[in-house]
């Protein structure tokens, strides 16, 4: 192979191993060794303050570049930070000093296989671009993140990764039926398939979902995917309390299963009409954003219906329309609060969910520990599954306000808990949120984990400080 633009000699010898081996072994263009061109690669959207520079960045193009790559740093005992499009929010691709940053940005290969209703991609294309690629045969990849125009493939498979419908489609691990992975000392598996059903040995497809890069590098996965979606009909119904929101969730899912059901609080609304000025009511407390994409008569019932249940539990307004465009304004709106409220301050972002009966009091308490901690605590949330975003602002320049802000953070995670919920329902452990992730699991939870992250990785050197 030719030999790439970066300057292995960039780094002294005290920095680490010869990377000569390394650059010659991979495509032209594949290692990046200069400190300022691996700045873009230190950290993801968390903005994790601890993270580190990276002794070397490759970028690979093919499973054979990242088994290439894992062996080299497994015969140098360099720990390997695997890296998707950088759009995480725990902190899962944050690198560590002296690091191998192995970005999957370069691989973006897809092939669509319409009568077996699936596709094989590599992990570096986009959430997007993958329902794009699909479209075009009439068929569906569900999974939709909020960041789904610009997060990859790869690092939703890392943090099994939910999305606006998952609470009648399911998550990503319902979609991903094989994987190709490089495992620790390189070696490359292929668990699952193309196949609907298979009972033969453990389910290791599954261990790999979710697993956020610590137990092997995906490098290709076969998706299963369902018929277009039909047009959704919207309905929008704000509230004057938190409690008339959350009953209403309940009193919805306790029947039916929306293509949708979408929560944002005050202060979420606020935000995002600071920078759209589409007109959403300012004073009230509560919005959900809901969707049916049945068979046109039976969305129509299904509307109907839920309007009742809105207006029995106090909706203060309730709108309805089938008319795509403006029923997709709505959902553009949920999907870009998270920005929205970044443009407040400095943001601390969580991922709590919690049994969908216990929605009500997490809500509320959220809100008591903003109060408490004198603190803006931002509240969206799947509300149909119970998996919410409480997104904590600060003024980095105000010491105390942002240890107030830590101290809501834990708060928070405590709370959920407590009330028999999980710390992160689709954005993973990362680094941030390790430390409450023994409170979780309990201890003879997590010594299994580490049992099997032991046996897959004995040396510890895919991810290090991640995930658990």
């Amino acid at each position: 192979m030719s030999t790439t633009t970066a300057d292995p000699t960039t780094r002294s010898a005290a920095d680490g191993p010869d990377l000569a081996p390394l650059i010659d072994a991979l495509p032209d263009g594949a290692v990046i060794t200069e400190v300022d061109s691996m700045a873009g690669y230190r950290m993801d959207w968390a903005k994790d303050p601890n993270a580190g520079t990276p002794l070397v960045v490759v970028r690979a193009t093919c499973t054979e570049d990242v088994a290439t790559a894992i062996t080299f740093a497994a015969e140098h005992g360099i720990s390997v930070v695997p890296r998707g499009a950088g759009t995480g929010l725990s902190g899962g691709a944050s690198a560590l000093e002296g690091c191998m940053v192995l970005s999957t940005e370069r691989m973006r290969d897809i092939r669509v296989d319409p009568v077996t209703r699936t596709c094989v991609v590599q992990p570096g294309l986009l959430n997007a671009e993958v329902k794009k690629a699909c479209a075009e045969h009439d068929l569906w990849y569900p999974p939709d993140p909020s960041s789904y125009e610009i997060c990859s493939i790869g690092g939703n498979i890392a943090t099994n990764a939910g999305g606006l419908c998952c609470v009648k489609y399911g998550v990503t691990r319902d979609y991903v039926l094989g994987l190709t992975v490089v495992l620790a000392d390189g070696k490359v598996i292929t668990v699952g398939g193309p196949r609907l059903k298979d009972s033969a040995g453990l389910s290791l497809t599954q261990l790999f979902v979710g697993s956020e890069g610590t137990l092997g590098v995906v490098t290709e996965i076969v998706l299963r995917l369902v018929p277009l979606q039909r047009p959704p009909a919207t309905l929008i119904a704000t509230f004057k309390t938190l409690d008339e929101a959350t009953a209403t969730v309940l009193g919805i899912t306790r029947t039916m299963r929306p293509s949708m059901l979408e929560f944002m609080d005050k202060a979420s609304i606020n935000a995002v009409e600071d920078v759209t000025k589409m007109g959403l009511d300012r004073d009230t407390e509560a919005m959900l954003i809901i969707q049916s994409d049945e068979p046109v008569d039976y969305a129509a019932a299904e509307i109907e219906k839920i309007t009742g249940i809105c207006e029995e539990n106090g909706a203060s307004e309730v709108f309805s329309t089938t008319d795509k465009e403006e029923g997709e304004q709505f959902v553009v709106a949920r999907r870009m609060a998270i920005p929205a409220v970044e443009e407040k301050g400095t943001l601390l972002l969580e991922d709590v969910g919690v049994p969908l009966p216990a929605l009500g009091d997490l809500v509320r308490g959220i809100a008591d520990i903003s109060t408490e901690r004198d603190v803006m605590i931002a509240v969206i949330a799947h509300a149909g599954d119970g998996n919410t975003h409480p997104l904590i602002v600060f003024d980095p320049t105000d010491a105390d306000a942002e240890a107030r802000a830590r101290k809501a953070y834990g708060e928070v995670m405590d709370l959920a808990i407590a009330l028999g919920g999980t710390i992160t329902g689709e954005h993973g452990v990362g680094r941030l949120k390790k430390e409450w992730l023994n409170a979780y699991l309990g201890d003879d939870v997590l010594a299994l984990n580490h049992i099997i992250k032991n046996a897959l990785d004995p040396a510890g050197l895919l991810n290090p400080g991640a995930g658990y």
